[in-house]
C-alpha cells in the first residue's frame, strides 16, 4: 500500500486551518483517511474563544480515532460522535449557536478487506479510481449550485444559507449535520486508489481548469501530491490580479492532498 499526505498553508504567516490524517490499523486489514478544511471566519466575532485550527485538530483527531476504533459504525454516526465530542469540549466557554462558530468541510474514506466507505460534507473532494482507470469525483455541490446573488455578503450567507435547509452544510456544533453528507460504499475490489483534496488543492480543476478529475488523480499518482500543490501555487501567483474574476477570495488558500493506493 502506498499513502501520501501533503498539506501547505496558503499564507506561511498564518496557521494552516486544514487537517489531514491517514490511519492504518495494526490488523493490516484496512485503513482510513480524514481531511478537514477549516472555514476561515470573516472579521468579527465567532462566539468562540478558540481558533479554527484548534477546532479542526479536535474534530479531525476525534473523527480519525472513531473511524478506526469503531469499524462497524457507519461514517455518518462516527462524524456525529466526533462533532458531539468536540462541542462538549468547549460548550461551557463558547456560544456554539453563533453561525460562525468554528466549522469545517469533511472528507472521510475507510476501507476494509471487503468495502470502501466514504463521506463528503461541503466543498472538499474525494476522487475514486476504479480498476479500469475510471475516476469518479464524489462532491457535495450544494454550495456551488447556489446563485451568486445569494452569496453577496457574509451576513446574507450566515442568515439564510449556512447550515440551513436550501443552503449548504458544514461540520460545526450540531451532530445532526452528519446525515446531510454525501455517502456511499463500494466493493474494495473495485477501487484501485483514492485521493482527498481540500478546495485549495482542487483549484487545479475547479478554478484554473488545468484538467479534469482524471487528469488530477493521474498527476498525483505519477508526480506526487506535492507536485499538485506546487502547480496550484504557480497558477495562483501568476493570476493574483484576477483572483476575484475566478471566484477566489484569497490569492493562496490552504491546500491539502491525501492519496492512497489500495
Amino acid at each position: 500500500m502506498r499513502t501520501e499526505l501533503v498539506s501547505e498553508p496558503g499564507d506561511r504567516a498564518r496557521p494552516n486551518e486544514d487537517f489531514a490524517s491517514v490511519a492504518l490499523p495494526a490488523s493490516g486489514q484496512g485503513g482510513a483517511l480524514v481531511v478537514l478544511d477549516g472555514v476561515t471566519p470573516p472579521t468579527g466575532g465567532t462566539g468562540c474563544l478558540h481558533s479554527v485550527p484548534w477546532f479542526t485538530a479536535r474534530l479531525g483527531g476525534a473523527l480519525t480515532e472513531l473511524t478506526v476504533s469503531l469499524p462497524d459504525v457507519p461514517l455518518t454516526e462516527a462524524l456525529g460522535l466526533a462533532v458531539s465530542r468536540t462541542s462538549e469540549s468547549h460548550a461551557h466557554t463558547c456560544d456554539l449557536s453563533h453561525p460562525r462558530t468554528p466549522q469545517a468541510t469533511v472528507v472521510v474514506a475507510r476501507w476494509s478487506a471487503r468495502t470502501v466507505e466514504y463521506l463528503v460534507l461541503s466543498d472538499s473532494a474525494l476522487l475514486l479510481e476504479s480498476e479500469d482507470g475510471t475516476v469518479t469525483a464524489v462532491l457535495d455541490d450544494r454550495l456551488a449550485r447556489l446563485p451568486r446573488s445569494a452569496l453577496a455578503t457574509d451576513a446574507l450567507i450566515d442568515s439564510t444559507l449556512r447550515n440551513m435547509e436550501g443552503g449548504f452544510f458544514t461540520a460545526a456544533a450540531d451532530p445532526s449535520v452528519a446525515v446531510r453528507a454525501v455517502t456511499g460504499a463500494l466493493p474494495r475490489s473495485s477501487v484501485r486508489s483514492l485521493a482527498a483534496l481540500t478546495d485549495g488543492a482542487a483549484r487545479w480543476v475547479e478554478k484554473f481548469r488545468e484538467g479534469d478529475w482524471t487528469d488530477c488523480l493521474t498527476l498525483v499518482r505519477k508526480d506526487g501530491a506535492g507536485a499538485l500543490v506546487a502547480r496550484v501555487r504557480e497558477l495562483e501567483s501568476a493570476d493574483a490580479e484576477r483572483r476575484m474574476y475566478l471566484g477566489r477570495s484569497k490569492t493562496h488558500d490552504d491546500a491539502t492532498v491525501v492519496y492512497a493506493e489500495l
